[in-house]
């Protein structure tokens, strides 16, 4: 079986491995074989988030044959959260729906 594994380690930073198994493993088992494989310290980021091809999952789970296994990082900021800033630092003008009008269109559409 072959399983692909991409790891989030930091800010726009994947790490990406294959793993080989004779069995269907669990996702805690090819969690433990990727770390290995790249040597990443699986204590520096305390909470993963799990996914198969981007559909959250459990350390549980078992594995298929192709499956594409995702750990995530924890989110550091809510995105409700950041959109609001992001908004108040762009202003209305430059944000939102109505953002980029037709020369000559009428406000709001």
């Amino acid at each position: 079986m072959k399983i692909e594994v991409l790891i989030s380690v930091g800010p726009r930073h994947v790490l990406a491995t294959v793993v080989h198994t004779e069995q269907a493993p669990t996702v805690a088992e090819v969690q433990a074989t990727a770390f290995a494989q790249l040597d990443v310290d699986p204590l520096a980021q305390a909470v993963w988030a799990y996914a198969v091809w981007g559909k959250r999952t459990e350390l549980t789970a078992t594995l298929h044959d192709g499956d594409r296994l995702e750990l995530c990082r924890p989110l550091t900021v809510d995105p409700k959260e950041a959109r609001r800033l992001r908004f108040n630092q762009q202003g209305s003008r430059a944000a939102g729906l109505f953002a980029k009008r037709r020369q000559g269109a009428k406000a709001g559409y």
